[in-house]
């Protein structure tokens, strides 16, 4: 059974190597944006006091993530393990997993520099009305600011803006390098294995190294 957490920036590949990862361990991919959407889909109680907490704009507290996850574990697909992507962030979280008794076997850190995330987030322009991607200089339209399809408009979504990536960084590097050392000293102490990958290297190059440490 392969319990694997996955940590990295915005912008660092993580989506692409979680479904990899999920495949080659033959596990699902558990994110807290996917529990959230279901839990309210299913029209629970939980899913409802979810439903309001959104509704309102609030953040949902790492009470009600716990109990989504615990819930999630139960099910059938999770029997040779699972991924957590974007669970935990913060250490608060990484300790309510560990006191529901979660053993995690590996912890996977994919590491880009900020600069690099930077130049690949502000390089992004989308088709608003279809959600095609480009990037300028690694996948650029046939024709610069405009949809090869349709000939409209390409934006920058506000995400995207170097000004705001910058910022998105700033908050993982606060709540990350303490999640880190976390599991660090769990990796040290014996009971999981933590690495760090390069992820400015390709897909396949980033994929290779994550299977040969797991």
């Amino acid at each position: 059974m392969k319990n694997i957490i996955l940590l990295g920036p915005p912008g660092a590949g993580k989506g692409t190597q979680a479904d990899l990862i999920c495949d080659l361990c033959n596990v699902p991919k558990i994110s807290t944006g996917d529990m959230l959407r279901e839990a309210v889909a299913s029209g629970s109680a939980l899913g409802n006091e979810v439903s309001n907490i959104l509704d309102s704009g609030a953040l949902v507290s790492d009470e009600i993530i716990g109990s989504l996850i615990k819930e999630r574990l139960t099910m059938p697909d999770c029997e040779n393990g699972s991924l957590f992507d974007g669970v935990p962030r913060t250490t608060g979280q990484a300790q309510q997993l560990a006191d529901m008794n979660i053993k995690f076997t590996h912890v996977i850190e994919i590491h880009v520099d900020d600069q690099d995330i930077v130049k690949r987030m502000s390089g992004r322009r989308v088709h608003p009305g279809s959600g095609r991607n480009y990037h300028i200089e690694y996948n650029p339209p046939e024709n610069e600011g405009y949809d090869d399809i349709s000939g409209e408009p390409l934006i920058q979504r506000e995400d995207d803006k170097p000004e705001t990536v910058l910022k998105r960084l700033g908050v993982y590097h606060d709540q990350t390098k303490p999640l880190t050392d976390f599991y660090t000293k769990q990796s040290e102490a014996g009971f999981l294995k933590f690495f760090r990958v390069d992820g400015s290297n390709t897909v396949s190059g980033v994929f290779e190294s994550i299977s040969k440490q797991l």
